[in-house]
């Protein structure tokens, strides 16, 4: 599986630690692989806000005037998917990950940055793949089990 990733750092409150974009990149194509997506190839936008910006797009785009952590924003769900001319690769959408909060989170979960942008980076990817925890109680028990199988896989670790 390829994951084609265009990758924008549009915050300055916290350094993006080195190695930060293979982390994202592994966590979206392991996502893949676990959920058996169809396809050998996709192709993911990753931008990285501060708490401002992402409370900005919560509100415009949920409705929810409030810093969160991470906001996915699908092209499709479910295999229906554009492809894009020039790669072959389908087109799953954005995520857009606030640094100050994995930042916040990170510390009171007692974890790395690393880690806790991982859980970010797979728990968006399963909302670009359609899988949804707010409006199917059924479907959070399923995303908890498929980040931790992915993140174990990767030996991405609370550690």
């Amino acid at each position: 599986m390829r994951v084609y990733m265009s990758f924008r750092n549009n915050q300055k409150a916290i350094e993006v630690p080195k190695g930060l974009r293979t982390i994202i990149r592994k966590c979206v194509q392991q996502t893949l692989i676990e959920t058996e997506f169809d396809g050998d190839k996709a192709e993911v936008s990753v931008t990285l806000v501060d708490n401002e910006r992402i409370k900005r797009l919560n509100k415009e785009y949920r409705d929810k005037n409030k810093v969160t952590d991470v906001i996915s924003f699908p092209l499709g769900a479910y295999d229906d998917y554009d492809i894009n001319p020039e790669n072959g690769a389908y087109m799953l959408g954005d995520i857009v990950i606030s640094m100050e909060k994995a930042h916040a989170q990170a510390i009171e979960y007692g974890h790395s940055l690393m880690r806790e942008v991982g859980f970010l980076a797979t728990h968006s990817s399963l909302h670009l793949l359609g899988y949804d925890h707010e409006d199917d109680p059924r479907g959070e028990k399923v995303m908890l089990e498929l980040q931790d199988r992915i993140l174990g896989k990767l030996n991405i670790t609370r550690e």
